[in-house]
C-alpha cells in the first residue's frame, strides 16, 4: 500500500487544493493531508479551524485522512510509513520553490518522491491568501472554496 502526504498549510482550503487531494486519492491507496501547524506563518485560521475545514470540504473521499502535524515533512513521511509527497503547482513561479524543497526533502530522506500536480485550468489562479483578502472585504468567494469555508470566512471577517 502506498501512502501519499499533501501537506500544506491550508488557511483556508481552497477548490484547488480539494482537487489535487481528490486526483491524488486516485493515485494513492493513502493521502494524508497534513495540515502544517507552522509558527512562522501568520494564519486567519487555528490549526483546529483548518483541520476540520479540511475534514468537511474532504469528507466524501474515504482513502483521504485529514491530521495537523508540526515537524518537518519528512519526519512524518517517516512516521506515517508514507513514501510520496505530493506537492500542487499552480505556475511555473511555484516549481522553482517546489524543486528545490523536493531536493532537500530527498536529502534527508532517501527513499521520498514528490509528485507534482497541477490543478484544473479553471482553478490554477486560486490562492488561499487571494480568497482570504477577497473575504477580508466581504467578496463573494464561493466560487474558489467550499460552502462550508465560505462560510467560516465570513464568520471569521465579521468578529
Amino acid at each position: 500500500m502506498v501512502t501519499a502526504i499533501y501537506p500544506g498549510t491550508f488557511d483556508p482550503i481552497t477548490n484547488g487544493h480539494a482537487d489535487i487531494a481528490e486526483r491524488a486519492a486516485c493515485m494513492f491507496e493513502k493521502v494524508i493531508v497534513a495540515v502544517v501547524d507552522s509558527s512562522s506563518k501568520k494564519t486567519l485560521f487555528n490549526i483546529n479551524e483548518r483541520v476540520v475545514l479540511a475534514s468537511n470540504v474532504l469528507s466524501e473521499i474515504k482513502n483521504i485522512e485529514v491530521i495537523s502535524f508540526n515537524s518537518l515533512v519528512t519526519d512524518l513521511a517517516r512516521d506515517k510509513n508514507a513514501k510520496v509527497i505530493v506537492r500542487g503547482i499552480r505556475a511555473v513561479s511555484d516549481f522553482d520553490y517546489e524543486f528545490q524543497m523536493a531536493g532537500m526533502n530527498r536529502q534527508l530522506i532517501s527513499d521520498i518522491e514528490t509528485v507534482f500536480l497541477t490543478p484544473a485550468e479553471n482553478l490554477s489562479f486560486i490562492t488561499s491568501s487571494l480568497v482570504r483578502e477577497i473575504s477580508s472585504f466581504s467578496g463573494d468567494v464561493g466560487q474558489f472554496v467550499h460552502a462550508s469555508v465560505s462560510i467560516a470566512l465570513k464568520e471569521k471577517h465579521q468578529k
